[in-house]
């Protein structure tokens, strides 16, 4: 399947394309889709994803799966602004161009200054990375 079929089908699926400014970007473009409780965002892996090897960087596979569990402690904290202050990736195989890549999250526990995450990335049915996040969140003084 192409990219362009690819994207296509992801828009007919309720998928919406976006193009993120900064580091984030560089990941994209990204997808997104509601789906019920849980946050997914997900990326058409491409040439520019892969690493020397031939396979998905597993920096690229990182900062999807950091968006998206920093997403979710947005959201969850009333899109106050969040950062990352421990992150925890466990690959499990490797991915290759022309698949699409989705991630997920969820808010395991909130506290006052602190949103605990853990997500996974999959492709297809294949669980290809998971990983927990601890996120600070920043409010205006």
């Amino acid at each position: 399947m192409t990219t362009s079929e690819t994207a296509e089908r992801l828009t007919q699926d309720g998928w919406r394309q976006h193009a993120p400014k900064g580091f984030t970007g560089l990941v994209g473009p990204l997808w997104s889709r509601a789906n019920l409780d849980l946050l997914t965002f997900g990326v058409i892996v491409d040439e520019q994803h892969l690493n020397p090897a031939g396979v998905v960087h597993g920096g690229m596979l990182t900062t999807l799966l950091d968006q998206v569990l920093s997403t979710a402690a947005w959201q969850v904290s009333g899109r106050q602004p969040c950062v990352t202050v421990q992150f925890d990736t466990q690959f499990l195989s490797s991915v290759k161009a022309g698949v699409f890549v989705e991630a997920r999250a969820e808010v395991v526990k909130t506290t006052r200054e602190l949103v605990f995450t853990r997500g996974e990335l999959t492709v297809s049915t294949d669980r290809v990375a998971t990983g927990s996040a601890v996120l600070k969140i920043l409010r205006a003084r």
